[in-house]
């Protein structure tokens, strides 16, 4: 199921069905080397697709980029454009995920995360020899939970995948130069789905600090143990870890924070209280001018902004509960969101390359319920045209 693609889309399921959950320059140059792709053919464009486009009039040359371990995803892009840090389980003895960064022009890959543990939601910090990421390794528990859920495996049983939004998580940086650990946030609850600011001075990331750190009603203390994201709110801090301030403050999930290009908005997704509906939002950097940009009737999430400024990508099942498709809108929500990707199964975590002209994502289309990281050339000009022609959104 979706669910068991890859961290951030399992979080978004397990929220609303409590059994699944749901985050420089690129060379031409370096396309023909990555010597771990795998060339995919473009899938036709399916219904509720923008008339008269497909999926290939976006996306060319695709690939699957990842193909170790049981399922990877969230592959985010460093500002040079020259590698990607993502998620993946295949680490031997550690069923859960650990930390990559990949070489795109070479394929080598180091793991970035101690080892053990559970880790979520990476980030390159720009200027810096710094990547950002959420782990439980210093929960004295982690490799007593290791053990347990690679005994629960290896029993034959099955159970749903629901995503763990473990209080142990915590925001960590790490420098490669030094192989040193950084832990940015002690707070008691879920710290993860962290991001830099374009300059690399703030990071913004996801709490549920707020059901851990005050007396809880009774009724809230009952919504704890049924669903813990319910709590999540969008934060920020330096990246130091000083100064750290709560900018959301609505019911419901806010997670999936990003900076935009210029570093002057943050954008997220939002469900509501019902935990069926999530929605894209953006909002000054500190807290204000909180604005909607989709109004979808469905679970719509994992925003990230082009390089360009222009425009908004973005996964949505609008056309089915575990039929997710990349999608894009335009910066302020006027237009109808235009459907980008029409493989049956997943397809979402869409993060443009810094140059705007490649995009990585997290597929299932390889085959399988387990999702990897697929790369493909990406075509501004006609995503331009399609948001020209798309028509306005009814409000």
């Amino acid at each position: 199921m979706i669910g068991q693609i890859y961290s951030c889309a399992a979080q978004v399921l397990s929220r609303a069905a409590r059994t699944f959950r749901v985050r420089g320059a690129r060379r031409e140059a370096l396309v023909p080397v990555l010597v771990l792709g795998v060339v995919v053919t473009a899938f036709a464009q399916g219904p509720g697709s923008p008339p008269g486009y497909k999926e290939s009039d976006f996306l060319s040359r695709v690939r699957r980029l990842t193909i170790e371990g049981r399922r990877a995803g969230e592959g985010y892009w460093s500002p040079d454009g020259r590698r990607l840090v993502f998620q993946s389980e295949r680490e031997p003895g550690n069923p859960f995920y650990q930390i990559y960064a990949l070489d795109l022009a070479t394929g080598d890959t180091k793991r970035i995360s101690p080892g053990y543990g559970k880790t979520t939601c990476s980030f390159f910090r720009p200027g810096t020899d710094e990547i950002l990421f959420a782990s439980t390794h210093q929960d004295p528990k982690s490799k007593q939970l290791q053990q347990e859920e690679l005994d629960f495996r290896a029993s034959g049983k099955e159970r749903r995948y629901s995503w763990d939004y473990d209080p142990e998580f915590e925001i960590y940086a790490y420098a490669e130069k030094t192989g040193k650990y950084a832990r940015l946030t002690t707070a008691r609850g879920y710290d993860a789905e962290a991001s830099y600011s374009p300059d690399g001075q703030w990071i913004a990331f996801t709490s549920m600090r707020d059901a851990y750190n005050r007396t809880l009603s009774a009724a809230e203390q009952k919504q704890l143990e049924v669903d813990p994201s319910y709590f999540a709110e969008i934060y920020i801090m330096r990246a130091d870890g000083s100064g750290q301030k709560r900018l959301t403050s609505v019911r419901g999930y806010d997670g999936g924070p990003f900076f935009s290009p210029d570093g002057k908005r943050i954008i997220w997704r939002r469900f509501d209280e019902t935990g069926l509906i999530a929605n894209v939002f953006t909002m000054n950097a500190d807290g204000t001018d909180v604005r909607q940009i989709t109004d979808f009737g469905a679970m719509s999430w994992a925003p990230y902004i082009h390089p360009s400024g222009q425009y908004i990508l973005f996964a949505s099942n609008k056309l089915g509960f575990e039929n997710f498709e990349v999608y894009m809108v335009d910066l302020d929500g006027r237009k109808e969101p235009v459907r980008i990707t029409s493989a049956d199964g997943f397809d979402g975590l869409p993060v443009p390359s810094p140059d705007g002209r490649q995009l990585a994502w997290t597929s299932t289309r390889g085959g399988g319920s387990n999702g990897q990281i697929f790369l493909a050339q990406w075509n501004h000009a006609k995503a331009l045209e399609a948001l020209r022609a798309a028509p306005d959104r009814k409000r």
